[in-house]
């Protein structure tokens, strides 16, 4: 039996050109996942649990089933134990053969790399742009000019928090003393 498995980074992301790739190659059971290659995918996991004898496990390519050699495999040694083979639609690779297991570990290699320059990437980027100022994460829910305004009109922490729709410990740990950095 053909069963597919079809996977993107984020739910932002859709699935529908795999899926479609899959059914065009005669794949009728395709499981979808939403989630970061380089974290747990429980539905590839409930897949690869449900793999018997003379089944194929068939992605739209490689890098869909895993990112890192190891991950890939750990994937292809559970499809080989449970024997299955494995195929991938968008390279020349079936693990049935002795080359196809080469290619497919070559493959893997190749997708860890990207991923590892990708990663390398986005931490330059990361740092040029905190380098210009920019500022990751939530905007500040408090105001500490605004804040040491109120409380010297006289207001108490907790109606400062109340203002701001946040906890009393928020408005106190603006009014501590900052540490100083050289320490």
């Amino acid at each position: 039996m053909l069963l597919g498995y079809a996977r993107v980074s984020t739910a932002e992301q859709d699935v529908s050109s795999q899926v479609n790739a899959l059914r065009r190659a005669g794949v009728r059971k395709i499981v979808e996942e939403w989630r970061s290659g380089a974290e747990e995918r429980p539905e590839l996991e409930k897949l690869l649990n449900r793999l018997k004898p003379g089944d194929t496990l068939v992605v739209y390519k490689v890098d869909r089933l895993a990112r890192s050699l190891r991950d890939l495999l750990r994937v292809l040694d559970l499809v080989s134990a449970r024997g299955a083979i494995f195929k991938s639609l968008t390279e020349p690779i079936e693990t049935g053969t002795p080359a196809g297991v080469m290619l497919v570990q070559l493959l893997g290699a190749f997708a860890q790399f990207e991923r590892a320059i990708i990663r390398e990437r986005c931490e330059a980027g990361r740092v040029a742009a905190v380098g210009r100022g920019v500022r990751f994460g939530r905007p500040p829910k408090l105001d500490r000019a605004e804040v040491l305004r109120l409380v010297g009109a006289g207001h108490s922490q907790s109606d400062i928090a109340r203002r701001f729709e946040c906890h009393p410990s928020s408005v106190n740990r603006l009014l501590r003393p900052r540490a100083s950095k050289a320490a």
